[in-house]
């Protein structure tokens, strides 16, 4: 698929995606949410598969400390693979949230049953996404205006947009 500058004229906004593992142990659902990420018109920038240590969580919902969810969270986010994404689209903080829907999945059902986590998630922890707010100042500097000038395409192998050459 190849996004045009014209379809990518304004400045990118990037967010963090995160795959939590209750989708990352089930391979169709993992391409299903890859693909509802291509189809929504999100810029994949990077994209890793990674596992959590227990401290690795503990330190990333460090916010979330003493909350009565803080250690079942922190249990479940160590207890396998994950996958990781930047992506970018204008506004893609807010597209992203959208798309993921609210964080109690009941909620999520009643008010945004189109919704990742209408659909995919099991409870308000294994709800299948997570999403947090991504500046990155030398992305922004660097990357964003290529990205937004240029040609782009998927590359299947590496699982992310990647510039086609410029002559």
């Amino acid at each position: 698929m190849l996004l045009t500058a014209a379809r990518l004229s304004k400045v990118l906004q990037l967010t963090l995606a995160a795959i939590k593992p209750d989708a990352v142990a089930h391979p169709l659902m993992l391409e299903a949410l890859h693909q509802r990420i291509l189809e929504n018109n999100f810029v994949i920038v990077r994209c890793k598969d990674l596992v959590w240590s227990r401290k690795d969580s503990e330190r990333f919902y460090s916010e979330h400390s003493g909350r009565f969810f803080y250690q079942r969270l922190v249990e479940f986010m160590s207890s396998g693979p994950m996958r990781a994404y930047i992506l970018a689209r204008e506004d893609g903080i807010r597209h992203w949230r959208e798309l993921m829907g609210p964080t109690k999945v009941f909620r999520a059902r009643f008010t945004s049953p189109a919704s990742i986590r209408a659909q995919y998630g099991l409870t308000d922890t294994r709800n299948t996404t997570h999403g947090s707010d991504f500046s990155v100042e030398e992305w922004m500097k660097k990357e964003e205006p290529l990205f937004r000038s240029g040609q782009l395409q998927f590359d299947q192998q590496k699982q992310i947009h990647t510039l086609l050459a410029q002559s």
